[in-house]
């Protein structure tokens, strides 16, 4: 299986169309939204393009594709324009490796789930691949509105790797899983 995971995306129609020329460049088995999807939030900016409700008409074309987890800024209200379920956090297992999926303003590199080998999020608009206590913490960025000098980017996730890639599909890091 491969994932396409994407964070952030605060109601950016620009970006929300960004996701499907990935999807069509990557052509990952699923695709898993890591929450804030369409309001851009009281401390940021508006979006490239803000359209909240077009960015939903996107979403719910590759619903069939979607696993998603709830962010900090993402209301029942979302969930009435979503054609997919919005989970807490999802789990699953990729060779053995439990993998733990949320948006990152409750679980993060300094809180981490017990008993997980992969904890993947969003929330801090800064993509990175690092390991912490024998967890990988892979963080997808913001699709749309990075922070601290980082790039617009997302995660591809196979059986044998976590990659960081910018928009235009250049690896910015990876990291080879280990096989249980």
């Amino acid at each position: 299986m491969k994932y396409l995971v994407v964070s952030d995306i605060h109601g950016s129609l620009h970006y929300a169309n960004k996701i499907k020329e990935i999807h069509n460049k990557e052509n990952p088995d699923k695709i898993i939204l890591l929450g804030d999807l369409y309001y851009h939030g009281p401390r940021n900016e508006l979006t490239k393009e803000y359209n909240p409700i077009e960015v939903s008409n996107i979403l719910n074309s590759m619903k069939d594709k979607i696993l998603c987890t709830k962010g900090n800024c993402d209301a029942e209200v979302d969930e009435m324009i979503s054609e997919f379920k919005i989970e807490e956090s999802i789990k699953l297992e990729i060779n053995g490796l439990k993998i733990f999926f949320t948006h990152g303003h409750k679980y993060n590199i300094d809180n981490i789930p017990k008993s997980i080998d992969i904890l993947v999020y969003g929330h801090f608009h800064t993509g990175f691949i690092k390991e912490k206590d024998g967890v990988i913490c892979a963080n997808s960025g913001s699709i749309s509105l990075p922070k601290d000098n980082t790039k617009n980017s997302y995660l591809i996730i196979d059986e044998k790797e976590i990659i960081l890639k910018d928009l235009e599909g250049e690896v910015i890091d990876s990291k080879l899983l280990r096989l249980v």
